[in-house]
């Protein structure tokens, strides 16, 4: 167990740094997931005080409920209140097998004046006062009348808040300096959807979210710079040594701001793009001060790939900000640390702005899918930075496929299937999301081709952009643009722990043996080397699968998953046989992939 946490954590490191019309709805199409979803616009006002990192909040908020059922309460996450000694976050942090760094006991020894804390003060629902209570990071709120199929409510909410100590992603005085880094940190309205609300307590993942409008009204010293979500629409003077910041921020499912008196603001307007805003402190070293500088072009090529590969990007701005702890995304902007290595910021960078599309526009309940969230971003991303590299790798992905295997070999493997917070050990956690996450895409394009997995990528953008697609819909998508079937995909890798294990059990002339020794069904590439020392390549279809992707191999008959093992002839005398050559499909016992006749 050591040895294999210990090649995690450096893998867990490395991975983490890692056209449509603006805002058009998506064609109506007939989904797997939840085919009606909620909405909400906030309206709020914030008063800062920059000296004592405390806030004052007027906040209204209008719901539709554009769901079938009648709702008799409602939820709101208070993310700041994780910031606690004893909170769930806490104790968890000091509990879970393999403690991170980043928070460990740090929670625990925050005093008063550090912690986070949201209080609300009062709550009404079209303008009758309700009850409520705080319940650690979830507010509990009893509706005074149901909220009835099709109806808007309007709540109207007073709240002070504090924001803690830099503790994971948001806070104050980050270790580079940074002021404030203000994500997650007002009243959110939880999420329901088909499934039921979604109103977990913040334990330490990540986030869901409502799609509205925000329009966000930021009073603050005139010193400090701001930057995050949302097009700046007017400034102005506040009083004494205040001005006012008015944000508008239409279809977001998040509001994320960054403030310092000491930020650099650069822009760069793409011809065939958004305006790209960079913000970071004007105090930083010489070489990473350069680092920013160069950031700025390869950013652009960076948006330039998602938006051909995926989407086009909807918006007319996204920002990197130097913030946070690491690196972590939000609405139409990213905070990372800005002290790295360029490859590192690059790498960093490329990673957060790759969420862009899978999360916030393709938005996935990180809390329960949070495979297709990192998983996905790390495999486009992966994409994207090797097309950036002059010496450009075959495989850029074998970092993916390496992590994944040492965990499925490792007897920690939980399924995907597993809440992000009930990971026993943070680890399995990282290398399930990023590393299996990333490989389930990868092998995609094995089972149905390459070429097919991008025509699947681009068509399940179109008809789930700022929609909150599940595991099927992404699987249904391939088999609309496949004709094949694809469900036991699905099944096997992402909702258990059976592995792809297949070999070569036997070559007699010209007659091969296969076998399936994992109990995860595959279809096969075979690479056969024939005593004349010709190659031929073979295909053999999965029974199941009532298909094949294209190819120019030899296709033999169909395998039969119950079947273990599988007969075929070549076409002469046989000197080898390899399986898998592309080693594109993720078979955890490579040994037995191939056989030579001695």
């Amino acid at each position: 167990m050591k040895t294999f946490f210990l090649g995690l954590s450096c893998y867990v490191m490395l991975c983490s740094f890692g056209s449509t019309k603006a805002f058009a709805q998506s064609p109506s199409i007939q989904t797997i997931g939840c085919n009606w979803q909620q909405h909400v616009d906030y309206d709020m006002e914030i008063d800062m005080d920059v000296n004592t990192f405390q806030y004052k909040g007027k906040q209204k908020l209008v719901y539709t409920n554009n769901s079938p059922d009648v709702l008799n309460r409602v939820y709101y996450h208070l993310y700041f209140n994780a910031f606690q000694p004893g909170s769930e976050m806490d104790v968890r942090s000091r509990t879970i097998a393999d403690p991170s760094p980043k928070i460990g006991e740090r929670i625990s020894k925050l005093k008063p004046n550090e912690i986070g804390y949201i209080k609300v003060n009062s709550l009404m629902q079209n303008g009758k006062a309700i009850s409520h209570e705080t319940v650690g990071t979830v507010l509990e709120v009893k509706l005074d009348k149901p909220i009835q199929p099709g109806e808007k409510v309007t709540f109207n909410m007073d709240f002070d808040a504090q924001v803690p100590l830099q503790i994971r992603r948001s806070g104050r005085n980050n270790k580079e300096g940074v002021a404030l880094s203000m994500t997650q940190w007002y009243p959110k309205l939880a999420e329901y959807d088909d499934e039921g609300w979604h109103a977990d307590p913040y334990i330490g993942r990540e986030f869901h979210g409502v799609w509205g409008d925000f329009n966000v009204k930021l009073t603050i010293d005139k010193d400090y710079v701001v930057g995050g979500t949302g097009y700046l629409k007017e400034e102005s003077k506040a009083g004494g040594r205040k001005k006012t910041l008015h944000f508008e921020a239409p279809k977001v499912h998040d509001f994320t701001w960054v403030a310092d008196p000491d930020f650099i603001h650069d822009t760069l307007e793409m011809s065939n793009g958004p305006t790209l805003h960079f913000y970071y402190k004007k105090d930083l070293e010489p070489k990473y001060l350069e680092n920013w500088k160069k950031l700025q072009p390869d950013t652009a090529k960076l948006m330039e790939y998602f938006s051909k590969n995926i989407g086009q990007y909807p918006y007319k701005q996204y920002s990197v900000i130097q913030g946070g702890d690491g690196g972590m995304e939000y609405a139409m902007c990213t905070l990372i640390t800005g002290q790295r290595s360029y490859g590192s910021l690059l790498g960093v960078t490329a990673h957060e702005m790759a969420h862009t599309w899978f999360q916030f526009l393709l938005a996935t309940n990180e809390a329960k899918h949070e495979w297709m969230d990192e998983g996905f971003t790390s495999y486009i991303s992966t994409l994207a930075e090797n097309e950036l590299r002059d010496a450009k790798s075959d495989n850029p992905l074998v970092g993916s496929y390496r992590g994944y295997i040492a965990l499925a070999n490792s007897g920690y493997e939980q399924p995907l299937t597993t809440h992000a917070d009930r990971y026993k050990y943070n680890q399995v956690y990282g290398v399930a999301a990023y590393s299996k996450g990333a490989v389930f895409l990868a092998q995609l394009g094995y089972v149905i081709g390459e070429d097919n997995l991008k025509k699947t990528i681009k068509k399940y953008f179109e008809d789930f952009a700022f929609k909150h697609p599940k595991p099927m819909d992404i699987v249904r998508t391939a088999e609309r643009v496949t004709d094949l079937e694809l469900d036991w995909y699905l099944i096997d890798f992402g909702q258990t722990t059976n592995t792809i294990d297949y070999g070569v059990k036997s070559i007699e002339d010209k007659s091969i043996t296969l076998e399936r020794i994992g109990l995860m069904p595959m279809p096969i590439d075979v690479s056969v080397t024939y005593t004349d020392g010709s190659k031929e390549a073979f295909y053999i279809p999965l029974q199941m699968m009532r298909g094949e992707k294209p190819t120019s191999a030899t296709i033999v008959n169909d395998w039969a998953w119950a079947m273990p093992t599988y007969v075929f002839e070549a076409n002469k005398t046989v000197k080898s046989v390899e399986i898998d050559p592309s080693q594109m499909m993720a078979d955890v016992k490579r040994k037995n992939n191939t056989l030579t006749v001695e």
